[in-house]
């Protein structure tokens, strides 16, 4: 167990961004992370996951520690339903090919969603009609202070629209190490409702898809729409769908009846932010190696050397001709360092 120091993030984080970290090193295992941290009660904290839902602006000035814990297994099951527990850094989309192939439903709709499993509860991450909230039971932490063990369930996480209480009040307070998902094991509940999904479908004239079939769709619908991070930085959508009230909306669906929109309650409508970005004009525009990509405006790219800065100047622009237009506020999905 190493701390590097003067260490360079650029292969750290998917935009590419080149930062330093003051001080780094990579966790294996919960012993190696509870020493770590009791060795250095004093030092400021940095905990990085995958790297995939921020946006690097600055070096980091503090221990930046990667969790790279790996391991999934299957703890309990009966007739129905699995229990399957996966350790923070197992890539994501990697965990959900392997419930697949283990005949696991439940997250063939987030297939390709970039990151680790121990930051998708922080994000509650979600994809084409499903949340992590929807089948996770319970993440174990480890908290930075005392390096407690505490298990929060589902309900503890207070899960809501890309929210939960790891962004929020118990910001930089737990890291997470493991999580439970709670999986069909017969009688999955397909979710094909969102129409991109069912066009997909269409195309192999497939009426009763599998696990592997949604996933396939689902795979092939984000590589059409979103840059391979590998080959182009960015973090996947930069923006969350705005939630507006009914009153709110009204008025303004009532100045451009062509708004695209999705009632989610009897008071609520989301209006999806790649829209209000697209008629703004800023698909697939440039501004020098910061751009917002061409097949979808929800997400900004480095094509090379971009700064963070100079991401996070062009989200700025997009949030102010955004409300100029619209008169809607659209926020940052991804965290700003």
């Amino acid at each position: 167990m190493e701390i590097k120091t003067n260490f360079s993030l650029k292969n750290y984080n998917s935009f590419g961004i080149e930062a330093i970290a003051k001080q780094f090193i990579a966790i294996q295992t919960i012993s190696e992370l509870t020493s770590i941290l009791q060795s250095n009660p004093t030092s400021k904290k940095f905990i990085l996951g995958g790297g995939s839902n921020m946006l690097l602006t600055q070096d980091i000035d503090a221990l930046v520690i990667h969790i790279a814990l790996k391991g999934k297994k299957i703890i309990s099951e009966d007739e129905d339903f699995v229990w399957v527990e996966s350790q923070a850094g197992e890539n994501w989309h990697e965990f959900v090919i392997w419930t697949i192939d283990q005949g696991f439903g439940g997250l063939e709709n987030m297939s390709l969603i970039p990151g680790n499993v121990g930051t998708t509860p922080v994000q509650n991450i979600g994809a084409y009609g499903t949340e992590i909230k929807d089948t996770m039971v319970s993440c174990e932490t480890i908290a930075i202070k005392d390096q407690t063990i505490k298990t929060f369930t589902n309900a503890d996480c207070h899960f809501g629209y890309r929210e939960s209480v790891f962004k929020n009040e118990f910001k930089f307070q737990y890291i997470i190490t493991s999580v439970v998902f709670k999986l069909t094991k017969k009688n999955h509940k397909i979710n094909t409702s969102y129409g991109d999904i069912l066009a997909e479908l269409s195309k192999n004239n497939t009426t009763d898809p599998s696990l592997k079939e949604v996933s396939d769709a689902v795979i092939a619908i984000r590589s059409s729409k979103l840059p391979d991070p590998k080959e182009l930085g960015n973090s996947g959508s930069f923006f969350k769908n705005p939630i507006l009230s009914k009153k709110e909306f009204d008025p303004i669906h009532l100045k451009f009846p062509e708004m695209k929109y999705y009632e989610i309650s009897d008071s609520e409508v989301k209006v999806p932010a790649g829209w209000l970005i697209e008629q703004a004009g800023f698909k697939g525009k440039r501004f020098g190696d910061a751009g917002i990509h061409k097949n979808q405006a929800l997400v900004l790219v480095n094509y090379g050397e971009a700064t963070g800065q100079e991401i996070l100047a062009v989200s700025k622009d997009i949030q102010k001709t955004v409300f100029e237009k619209f008169g809607i506020r659209i926020e940052a999905e991804v965290n700003v360092i």
